[in-house]
């Protein structure tokens, strides 16, 4: 099974996670979240990062989700990639992503990283003052 790692600014990876977990009981596989705060030492982070990544990684892949690409979260992220075979990084990061992955925990990680990303994708949809809604 895929271990998933989500590296947030402060507390919007933990209750993404408290909001899936009303969905799911219990998840559907090893998860755990990583919060950066503005104060935080960045090598600091990256240790427990690792440490994190250690307890779920379990030999079919490392999937880490990130908020918002080259912000100080994904740079960590992205620093803890680099230790992990299977791994990968999808930057972007959403409840229907969160969802989307959750969903399909069962899929090995190359295809797992398709669900996420068409998660987060299919998850924006937009609605006009007459109450007409789609994808863009």
């Amino acid at each position: 099974m895929v271990g998933v790692l989500l590296i947030s600014h402060q507390g919007i990876g933990r209750e993404m996670l408290a909001t899936a977990a009303t969905l799911f009981d219990p998840f559907p596989l090893p998860i755990r979240v990583l919060s950066i705060s503005p104060q935080e030492d960045i090598e600091a982070a990256r240790k427990r990062g690792l440490l994190l990544a250690d307890e779920i990684a379990r030999g079919e892949g490392l999937l880490i989700l990130t908020d918002a690409f080259g912000s100080t979260p994904s740079n960590i992220a992205s620093s803890i990639l680099e230790r992990y075979r299977p791994a990968h990084l999808v930057a972007g990061l959403s409840l229907p992503m969160l969802i989307r992955v959750l969903n399909y925990a069962r899929l090995p990680l190359d295809e797992l990283v398709i669900k996420a990303i068409s998660g987060g994708h299919d998850g924006i949809v937009h609605c006009n003052d007459a109450g007409q809604c789609h994808a863009e």
